[in-house]
């Protein structure tokens, strides 16, 4: 079967050819642990390109929708999801390409977000079911934070907070993530409301929670840096753009790209902090 082959070109960002056409709408880029590969998905299946350029490989040829790919910290590995089999199921599969495994089996949609440390464990999320205890109202737009063991098996609740785009630090117990509180399409542009993303620490050896964020607007996709830098999307400058602070002092926040049109979307960091994301349909 005749695929796609992609001419990439490193300026200052990356920018593709494809014979005469430009393809767009290239998403979910994942950058490798050690910042030599991104993973994407485009058209429903997932690729693999080097960070320097050059020419992006398929990784996935399913009927279904694969996308939302994620590292092992060793970078053998790849978690993604995909509705092969009707809704959204957790997968792995090696970075190189071949068979891909799936690990869950709920009826909800289920999405990975990062690997635990030591690379055993995929943390994701899925509006399933909330302990008796929460306060939360029961939702379906509401998900809570799951994990399954990396070589399949049994899936096992973590919090039932609703907790987006997870980061765990090195020690397992620092969760870094934006909250959603109510119902709100992701996509939609300069949202301003009660139930607008914020960015929550959350300690689990104590089950502390730590708000990180005061905009009124959207702030989401954290990603955290091995020196306690965090690196996340906000529109508090107008469009979606990246800016960072340190844990040690949330509320000194610095904007690092200044785009003005379009949004950043889809941020993913190496771990020596190098950044990826997606703009205007590139990477």
């Amino acid at each position: 079967m005749t695929r796609l082959i992609f001419s990439f070109l490193l300026l200052t960002s990356f920018a593709f050819s494809l014979r005469s056409e430009s393809p767009l709408w290239m998403r979910y880029p994942s950058i490798s642990p050690d910042g030599k590969q991104i993973v994407f998905s485009y058209k429903g299946d997932l690729y693999k390109v080097n960070a320097s350029g050059g020419e992006a490989t398929v990784l996935t040829l399913s009927e279904g929708h694969d996308f939302m790919p994620v590292w092992s910290p060793d970078g053998k590995s790849i978690a993604f999801a995909s509705d092969r089999y009707g809704n959204y199921d957790v997968y792995i599969m090696s970075a190189e390409g071949g068979a891909a495994k799936r690990l869950t089996y709920y009826s909800a949609g289920d999405y990975p977000y990062c690997f635990s440390p030591d690379g055993s464990q995929i943390y994701f999320g899925s509006s399933r079911v909330d302990i008796n205890t929460s306060i939360v109202f029961p939702s379906g737009g509401l998900p809570e934070l799951y994990s399954v063991p990396a070589v399949g098996g049994k899936e096992s609740m973590v919090n039932s907070w609703p907790m987006e785009d997870v980061n765990v630090d090195a020690t397992g117990n620092k969760f870094l993530y934006h909250d959603r509180k109510g119902y709100e399409n992701q996509w939609r542009k300069h949202h301003v409301s009660s139930v607008a993303r914020d960015l929550w620490l959350y300690e689990k050896n104590t089950d502390k929670y730590t708000k990180l964020s005061d905009f009124e607007g959207e702030d989401r996709s954290p990603v955290l840096q091995k020196n306690e830098d965090v690196y996340f999307l906000s529109e508090k400058s107008g469009s979606f753009n990246i800016w960072k602070f340190n844990l040690k002092d949330p509320s000194n926040k610095t904007q690092i790209t200044k785009y003005e049109k379009n949004p950043v979307r889809f941020l993913s960091s190496s771990k020596e902090g190098v950044l990826c994301f997606g703009f205007d349909g590139e990477i």
